[in-house]
């Protein structure tokens, strides 16, 4: 990932986290639109870690109160019917569902649940079901009168923020109206409940940068800094819109989007998922590998490795190394794959992902398939 996509995507997260319209779904939506690969689940998950320090920056004064009042109640008895003391219970009991479900799903969250037909679906679902609850649900209630049980309510709406296209703060926030909350109550408790799920997911994720993920440790430090800064000025300004407007703005424009992806999607100008979108490079690349007359009669006459030994070395005899359109690394002339230079590791931009490269025979092996093949013949 360059540093150019790093600050466009974290803009976009920084812009759409605490909206709700869903900053993941934007973000993989944002760079299908750009033709970039999918930023990743890790990419997502630790640049959220920039905008809930936005959340402790703005709301400081509330969250040392709750901390520093959940603490002393441990020891002293008459501080824990405190609305602070029990909103670090609250806080805990909340994180719980995420959590667990977090760790359940985490293989879909990571492939299926980042599916743009989803992502379109869950944008237009939510987006309804926030006007609906917005406009006829009987906000009454305060963050004084949470209970354990409310609490846990607005754990399993924030859960639903595991796929993309809900939205955490429009998924927790719809089920605080529906308990009956104020807009402005329901998105307070909504940012602070968020806190320990958000930032336990980015250091869980913290391993997978720099790994087989398309962001690299310096495009995701800069993409966190930027969703931070830009985070703080967005919650700033939906706390003040809140609490005289409704969210309809908002559900109008998750419905467009929602549609808009989904015609983007049947036109074939979008690919729904990256797997989909190099299922046509996988088929060609192993294409001399599936039987028929043809591979049969070309396994027959390859003895071993020296002829995949051949083709390796042509192209350091024919041009220098050029550089990959998408990810911008240079290209090694005698594998035919760029090479990331962080990590070392060749990267296959037709999959998307870093492949294993075996230099006695030539060959990579796809990471998903399983099988092999020569990567010098994809860039002939």
């Amino acid at each position: 990932m360059s540093i150019f996509e790093a600050i466009v995507l974290g803009l976009v997260q920084g812009l759409t986290e605490f909206l709700p319209i869903s900053s993941s779904g934007h973000l993989r939506v944002i760079s299908a639109l750009f033709g970039w690969p999918d930023p990743g689940a890790a990419f997502t998950a630790v640049s959220q870690i920039g905008t809930e320090l936005a959340v402790v920056v703005y709301f400081r004064k509330r969250i040392w109160a709750i901390i520093s009042t959940w603490t002393r109640s441990l020891f002293k008895r008459d501080l824990r019917g405190d609305i602070n003391a029990r909103m670090g219970w609250y806080v805990i009991l909340g994180s719980i569902p995420i959590g667990v479900l977090g760790l359940l799903l985490e293989d879909q969250i990571d492939s299926v649940f980042r599916d743009l037909r989803l992502i379109a679906l869950n944008l237009i679902i939510f987006g309804v079901l926030l006007g609906v609850v917005d406009r006829y649900a009987n906000k009454r209630r305060t963050l004084e009168d949470l209970t354990a049980s409310r609490g846990l309510t607005f754990g399993l709406f924030q859960a639903l923020a595991l796929i993309p296209g809900v939205s955490r703060s429009g998924g927790t926030i719809t089920g605080g109206m529906l308990l009956g909350f104020k807009r402005a109550e329901a998105a307070e408790y909504a940012f602070l409940l968020a806190l320990p799920a958000v930032f336990a997911s980015g250091v869980y994720k913290l391993t997978d940068i720099g790994g087989n993920e398309y962001a690299g440790w310096g495009a995701t430090i800069v993409g966190t800094l930027v969703a931070g800064v830009v985070g703080f000025v967005v919650i700033a300004w939906l706390m003040r819109f809140i609490s005289t407007n409704s969210f309809m703005p908002f559900v109008y424009y998750r419905v467009g989007l929602g549609i808009l992806i989904l015609a983007l999607v049947s036109w074939g100008v979008l690919e729904p998922n990256e797997a989909d979108e190099n299922q046509p490079a996988r088929s060609e690349i192993v294409s001399t590998e599936t039987p028929g007359e043809e591979t049969e009669e070309e396994t027959a006459s390859e003895p071993s490795p020296e002829p995949a030994t051949e083709p390796s070395e042509e192209p350091s005899e024919q041009a220098a190394p050029t550089v990959d359109p998408i990810t911008g690394w240079e290209i090694d002339p005698e594998v035919g794959l760029p090479r990331n230079p962080e990590t070392g590791l060749y990267h296959d931009s037709e999959l998307g992902m870093d492949v294993n490269y075996d230099v006695t025979s030539g060959l990579a092996t796809n990471p998903i398939t399983g099988e092999t093949y020569d990567p010098s013949l994809q860039y002939n």
